[in-house]
């Protein structure tokens, strides 16, 4: 059995109210619901929130089940993964069940197709994998035009390698995480609470499909490529 969540914050320093903020036609915590939907492969698409108005909408885009997010897990500091936890573990006492295989959207990754998902989902299940991440190739490489600064202010490239890398196509392959999809086994979830195993693989997608919405900036460029699309 599968569950996906999408926990959504009340809040937002950055834009404040962002995921109800209308983008496409939805608030923006709704594309992600409705595409988890649209994918037909979860038993449950669960909202956990903090925000009682984004809690009430979230069965107009599809979700089978609201988790109240406890304050303590909403805060600007707390992290995202012990949310998702709670959100699993609040749905498997509500329906008597146990999931196997656990997916999150991030609400603020609307560029996400459903065949993102279906593909990333697919992928976990054929590996050996305790988690999956989504990430696009990074712009900047560690290994050759990527640097740090020193402790005496001068600056070298952050990861040095055993030999010179004279092009950016000779340095091995980088990514920027998206946070737009993550899958974990259910008992490496709630247990161990973390993103990264030794195991753990990558979905790549492209940059276009890629942006995480965090300031107003990254909204304009979000309902741009939105309004090119027509997979909406």
């Amino acid at each position: 059995m599968r569950i996906c969540t999408i926990t959504v914050r009340g809040g937002s320093k950055g834009v404040p109210r962002k995921n109800l903020r209308v983008v496409a036609g939805k608030p923006l915590f709704g594309h992600s619901v409705a595409q988890a939907v649209a994918t037909g492969l979860f038993d449950e698409v669960v909202v956990s929130s903090d925000s009682e108005e984004i809690l009430a909408l979230a069965p107009e885009f599809g979700a089978t089940g609201i988790v109240h997010r406890p304050a303590e897990m909403a805060s600007d500091t707390a992290g995202k993964v012990p949310a998702i936890a709670h959100a699993v573990r609040m749905t498997e006492q509500r329906l008597g069940l146990s999931f196997d295989v656990c997916v999150d959207l991030d609400a603020t990754s609307p560029l996400r197709t459903v065949d993102d998902i279906r593909t990333a989902v697919e992928m976990f299940e054929e590996s050996d994998a305790e988690s999956l991440i989504t990430g696009a190739e990074a712009r900047r490489n560690p290994y050759f035009n990527l640097v740090e600064e020193q402790p005496d202010g001068t600056v070298a490239v952050s990861k040095k390698p055993d030999d010179a890398v004279l092009r950016r196509q000779d340095a091995p392959r980088c990514f920027d995480m998206n946070g737009s999809i993550y899958v974990w086994r259910r008992d490496s979830l709630l247990e161990g609470q973390v993103v990264f195993f030794p195991s753990t693989i990558l979905y790549e997608m492209p940059a276009e499909r890629s942006t995480d919405v965090d300031s107003e900036f990254d909204f304009r460029i979000v309902e741009w490529l939105m309004g090119t699309r027509d997979d909406l």
